[in-house]
């Protein structure tokens, strides 16, 4: 077996400006080629790529045309969020598809058969570009200049700019639509709840009137009158109580009275009929037995008088009926002092016989007490009415007074349930307000609406028709072909020097082998194989380049022809 053969890396030398001229002389077809193959293809994919034109048109925001101190807006979503919506509205499957199918548009109407829609709207929808101008999210009512653009790219620029017409109407009937039914649905909601705070409120008023009916003489209000009038009612009821206990006085002592009376009639009875007896009279005294017994009631009734008097005072009515009788005795004894000194005197020693005789005086008396006792019956009588209408007023006034004081003792509960009531009544009184001020309001601004003076949208620059196709720019994708292509030829000329190790000039014959070189012998080839190989190459590359314009050539007219 032979020695085993060892390599030695070298290093490559650096190359100069004189290589790398040699390097693109050597590989100028590796070069050369990939450039051209680059400048035809590009320019044959340039004027194929059908034409693409944009339409556009620019929509602004207006704002409200009314001052929002007198109107506010009835919609609480700012236009930049409705604008949010509409987009996504506009921009849905549905839309898209009545737009794609519209008879007078028919869009990409060659990929119908063999694409479903599901395929054609997204395509579509990638072709549609809505580009903001200004600044959306302003407060509302702020100064104009929130603008956006509509653009659509379509092969056809007729259909593109009947699509961005389409588009815009759109846009501008979404608005309408969201501002209106915004509003209406305000409005509606507005007058249901506007129903049901009537509706809450009638029935608290109707729950409190059934309340102060129910309770009547029993409501918070009217607990100063209740105790304003238990107390005038208590001052009656101690007033007929202090009269009740007078006319009861009054009445015992009528009754004392009358007693008195029957025994003093009882007593006069007893001496009404008197018998004189028969005898003889003896000068110097004769004396009348009744005179004696009325000097003797007169004794007694001024005894009795004057401890009367003592007992019950001078102007009590039992010490004026007793003077009254002390006098009708005091009157009857002298009256019958007077007749006994008016009657004849009878000789001494004449007999009379006895006899029966009626006192007139007593007899007098008699019907004096009882016409008296009659008299003191009668007002008896009187008391006992008096007393029993004073009765039933009291047991009335009680039975008032203990009503009440049931209304008072009643009154925190009752307040209670009052107070309740009325708060949940001014709670309904003012959502019942509320809510129909902001009915005006919405009303208001519903008609704002109808007369367009709110925030809306109008087109600015209507959809264009496009002169020039805004893809491709031919002349710029011809050139990138190009030089894509000497890059990649480049690339290559560089990959086939670095393969290519053999020794291509003095230089590096002298850097590889370090020594001197006497001459050089130049490369002795066949005239007749280099020619032969000379006419392939230009053969070849005459038929490339003559390719190459064929297809640039055919390209370029059936852009122009369309055929």
């Amino acid at each position: 077996m032979g020695p085993a053969h060892t390599f030695e890396s070298v290093s490559r030398r650096p190359p100069d400006v004189e290589d790398y001229i040699d390097i693109l002389r050597r590989y100028r077809s590796w070069i050369v080629g990939p450039a051209f193959a680059g400048l035809v293809i590009a320019t044959v994919v340039a004027f194929l790529w059908p034409d693409t034109f944009v339409s556009t048109a620019v929509l602004r925001i207006t704002p409200q045309q009314v001052s929002e101190r007198l109107v506010q807006s009835a919609t609480n979503v700012q236009m930049f969020d409705r604008l949010q919506q509409m987009q996504t509205a506009i921009l849905s499957r549905t839309t898209l598809g009545e737009i794609i199918e519209k008879p007078t548009l028919e869009l990409y109407k060659k990929d119908w058969k063999r694409v479903p829609m599901e395929d054609i709207v997204p395509m579509m929808r990638s072709k549609i570009r809505i580009t903001q101008l200004g600044d959306l999210k302003r407060q509302p009512g702020s100064a104009g200049g929130a603008a956006f653009q509509v653009s659509f790219s379509y092969t056809d620029r007729m259909k593109a700019q009947l699509v961005v017409k389409e588009l815009v109407a759109r846009f501008l009937e979404q608005n309408l639509r969201v501002q209106r039914d915004a509003v209406n649905v305000t409005t509606t909601f507005l007058s249901d709840e506007l129903k049901s705070a009537k509706d809450r409120m009638d029935k608290v008023e109707a729950d409190i009137s059934k309340f102060k009916l129910a309770n009547s003489g029993r409501l918070p209000e009217q607990a100063q009158a209740n105790a304003q009038a238990q107390a005038n009612y208590t001052l009656q009821l101690m007033s007929k109580n202090d009269q009740l206990n007078r006319v009861l006085q009054d009445k015992l002592l009528l009754d004392s009275q009358l007693t008195t009376i029957k025994n003093q009639e009882d007593a006069a009875t007893v001496n009404l009929n008197e018998t004189i007896p028969g005898s003889s009279t003896t000068p110097g005294t004769v004396q009348n037995q009744r005179l004696v017994q009325l000097n003797n009631m007169v004794s007694t009734g001024r005894s009795n008088l004057a401890a009367m008097r003592e007992k019950l005072g001078k102007s009590h009515p039992d010490v004026a009926e007793a003077e009254a009788a002390l006098q009708s005795f005091e009157r009857e004894r002298d009256e019958m002092e007077k007749r006994d000194a008016a009657q004849p005197h009878t000789a001494p020693g004449t007999t009379t016989p006895a006899r029966v005789v009626t006192n007139p005086l007593v007899a007098r008396q008699i019907d004096d007490l009882r016409a008296s006792a009659e008299r003191t019956r009668a007002q008896i009588a009187t008391k006992d009415m008096e007393i029993q209408e004073l009765n039933r007023s009291r047991a009335e006034l009680e039975k008032i007074v203990a009503n009440y004081q049931k209304r008072l003792e009643d009154a925190p509960l009752n307040e209670q349930q009052y107070n309740a009531l009325v708060r949940e009544s001014n709670m309904a009184k003012a959502a019942y307000e509320e809510t129909a001020r902001r009915r005006v309001v919405s009303e208001t601004a519903q008609s704002m609406e109808e007369h367009k003076a709110g925030e809306n949208l109008e087109v600015l620059d209507s959809p264009s028709l496009p002169e020039q196709a805004s893809e491709p720019n031919r002349l710029a994708w011809t050139g990138i072909g190009a030089a894509v292509g000497l890059g990649l030829g480049l690339l290559l000329a560089g990959a086939q020097e670095i393969r290519n190790t053999s020794l291509k000039n003095l230089k590096d014959v002298r850097a590889y082998t370090n020594m001197p070189v006497l001459g050089s012998i130049p490369l002795l080839e066949n005239a007749l194989l280099v020619r032969r190989k000379r006419r392939l190459v230009w053969l070849a590359w005459s038929s490339a380049v003559i390719l190459g314009f064929i297809l640039m050539s055919g390209s370029m007219y059936y852009h122009l022809t369309g055929i």
